[in-house]
């Protein structure tokens, strides 16, 4: 999936790079590689990260923040790849601080990938092949909304927003091109199907549903409680945001008050919202004291809505994260690969692409040294003969001459891009003109490249 720190140290990956050209990478820890108890503690404070990143390092030109139930990913953008190594421990070091963990152990539990493979991996995580639920719906929606942010906070860079996009696209067509995911499987579609197993009467629209948090997954959680016929659903906030979350999808809005009561008489609670106040072990023995019937507790927040103690209490079945991921089924191995060819050819055509555009600015150069030479013999023609018919004839014949002996050259930059060798252009043009090519900066989030694609695809037809 990646590599640690010490495998980039020791394979010598530096060689392989354009220590001249914007660099794109990410940092993983995921739910295959480490426990989640570790990918939360990790994203503690990840929604700071992205900025502090800017604010604090001058080698990190632009940042995504992918943090979901079980994994916490940073997509970033260095101006050359020379600044790759400080990049990367610059984002350690602000994990490290935001989430009270020490470096090493940050640095030890992040994978990184670097060129294709950060195409690849986040084309096949926003697909849902890298799911612990393999196709779930609500990854390409987290993907989506992590560039969002980034694009509000002003951290994603040019080259990060064309990679999210084309993530987003993907993941539109393997949704669209194969039965991956057709079943409309989830991490709490799992869930409320491993409860269901659980529970002595199977009937949702006779259970008492308490569901805590107010985010995406508690939406998705109602959404499926509904189309199981759960109607008798509760829902709790520590944030006060219950009242505006009922409102649009039905429910009751309990707050602290109401909450003991609520809890006492449900059949299933269900835990989406993340947050520091957890459920105790004692405070919930004592609440249902009384109750005398059986409990199921699902707990798909990262970091705990429900202390794990509350699974030793008897009459109570805890499910977590952990559990859904051994309770996930396998996809069909047809669907599987299928799904693989589109990721696959979608990240080769995306860094295709990307290649080609890495030459842009040297044929832009390339262009405007001809152009400046003809420019400056036009002037010398003009001086001479003034701007008669003849005059112009000569400019027409040089134009069409300039644009023919710069065909070649063009056509030549994009073979060599697409086979990663635009570095050999770029040092021949030093050699053969002594043009300086100067790389091109990270961009503003809406920015474009200024370099005129279509023009320049054209012209080397």
């Amino acid at each position: 999936m990646g590599i640690t720190t010490a495998q980039y140290c020791s394979t010598g990956l530096r060689k392989s790079y354009d220590w001249g050209a914007v660099v794109l990478f990410s940092l993983v820890a995921t739910h295959a590689d480490i426990d989640l108890e570790t990918v939360a503690q990790l994203s503690n404070g990840s929604s700071e990260l992205a900025s502090a990143a800017l604010t604090d390092s001058s080698v990190v030109s632009g940042a995504v923040v992918l943090a979901t139930c079980n994994r916490y990913e940073i997509y970033g953008e260095t101006a050359n790849g020379a600044d790759l190594e400080a990049a990367r421990s610059a984002l350690v070091s602000q994990i490290s601080e935001l989430s009270g963990l020490n470096e090493q152990l940050v640095s030890r539990s992040f994978a990184t990938n670097t060129g294709p493979d950060v195409t690849r991996h986040l084309f096949a995580v926003s697909a849902g092949l890298d799911s612990a639920v393999v196709g779930e719906r609500e990854i390409a929606g987290q993907v989506r909304r992590a560039l969002i942010t980034a694009q509000q906070e002003g951290t994603a860079s040019s080259g990060l927003v064309r990679l999210f996009q084309a993530a987003s696209k993907t993941a539109k067509d393997v949704g669209a091109q194969t039965a991956l995911g057709s079943r409309g499987l989830s991490i709490v579609s799992v869930a409320l199907d491993l409860a269901t197993d659980l529970a002595e009467n199977e009937d949702w629209s006779t259970k008492k549903v308490v569901v805590f948090g107010t985010g995406a997954y508690a939406g998705a959680t109602m959404s499926l409680l509904r189309e199981r016929g759960c109607s008798d659903v509760s829902v709790y906030s520590s944030s006060g945001r219950a009242e505006g979350f009922v409102a649009t999808r039905g429910g009751t809005a309990l707050d602290a008050d109401s909450l003991p009561a609520a809890v006492a008489a449900a059949d299933v609670m269900i835990g989406c919202s993340g947050s520091d106040n957890r459920v105790e072990a004692a405070d919930l023995a004592r609440v249902r004291a009384n109750s005398g019937k059986p409990l199921i507790a699902i707990d798909l927040a990262l970091t705990h809505d429900f202390d794990p103690a509350v699974g030793e209490l008897d009459g109570v079945e805890l499910l977590t994260l952990e559990s859904v991921r051994l309770a996930a089924p396998q996809e069909q191995a047809e669907s599987l690969s299928q799904a693989s060819a589109i990721v696959n050819g979608a990240a080769t055509s995306f860094e295709s692409e990307r290649e080609a555009r890495s030459v842009d600015t040297a044929i832009v150069a390339l262009r405007r040294h001809t152009m400046n030479v003809l420019d400056a013999e036009m002037e010398k023609v003009r001086a001479r003969h003034g701007c008669t018919a003849a005059a112009e004839e000569v400019e027409f014949a040089l134009r069409r001459m300039v644009k023919q002996l710069l065909h070649i050259p063009t056509v030549r930059a994009r073979e060599l891009a697409a086979n990663g060798q635009q570095d050999d252009y770029v040092a021949a043009l030093e050699a053969l003109y002594g043009i300086q090519v100067e790389q091109p900066q990270a961009a503003a989030p809406a920015a474009e490249c200024p370099v005129d694609h279509e023009q320049i695809r054209s012209e080397s037809a």
